[in-house]
């Protein structure tokens, strides 16, 4: 994948995840291969889910306050739902 400033642009890692879940799909694959391209899924939606979090984190809202001015403040995201691992299967 391209790095640019050394991080992983979102849009290449969605990319590579998709060719990556068709791939997989396809039934092509050999199990061993099938097994790395999934490792390497995993990586891939880390580092999404890690590049969602810091723009979520530059996010700000627009409130109008009670007297009809604009005034901004952090945008409150909610925690991400809780992930399956295979400690909870």
């Amino acid at each position: 994948m391209a790095k640019s400033g050394g991080k992983v642009k979102f849009e290449e890692s969605l990319a590579r995840l998709e060719q990556m879940l068709e791939e997989l799909e396809s039934g092509r694959l050999t199990l061993d291969e099938s097994l790395a391209r999934y490792e390497e899924g995993v990586k891939a939606l880390k580092k999404c889910y890690e590049v969602l979090r810091d723009a979520e984190k530059r996010v700000e809202m627009l409130i109008k306050t009670e007297d009809g001015q604009l005034d901004t403040t952090p945008f409150e995201a909610e925690p991400p739902p809780e992930q399956e691992t295979s400690d909870n299967v």
